[in-house]
């Protein structure tokens, strides 16, 4: 995984994987072994699944760069605590996929709870199972 800032303002991380690396052969395969390891934590509440791809390809003014073939996130929450209104504003978490020709790309937005990026980047990182 990288660490980047996106736009010089945006921490997120990344992770290209090779098709050839994983056992997922679409989007929909890691949205649904990220989900599995949503609902086996009891403190991280799964909201959903958005299609991005249907959706900006639905618009008329709606742009995909050249190459992706798909693109997702799934949405959830670690939130525990809400020890003011302003850490609303950083909840929930996303993980975007996007499918390239031979690869994937996974992101998602570093969070203020060190144990939410610790978990997401496992997660991530234990796509790359062959």
């Amino acid at each position: 995984m990288i660490q980047t800032l996106l736009q010089e303002k945006y921490p997120i991380y990344t992770l290209e994987l090779d098709k050839a690396e994983t056992s997922c052969s679409s989007v929909d395969d890691i949205m649904a072994r990220f989900k599995e390891r949503i609902e086996a934590n009891p403190g991280i509440k799964f909201i959903g699944v958005f299609d991005h791809y249907e959706h900006t390809s639905s618009l008329p003014d709606g742009v995909i760069a050249p190459g992706i073939r798909d693109a997702g996130n799934i949405l959830f929450c670690f939130g525990k605590e809400i020890p003011n209104p302003g850490v609303l504003a950083v909840r929930p978490r996303s993980i975007g996929v996007a499918e390239l020709e031979n690869s994937f790309v996974i992101t998602f937005l570093e969070a203020p709870n060190p144990a939410a990026n610790e978990a997401m980047e496992t997660w991530t990182k234990e796509l790359k199972d062959k």
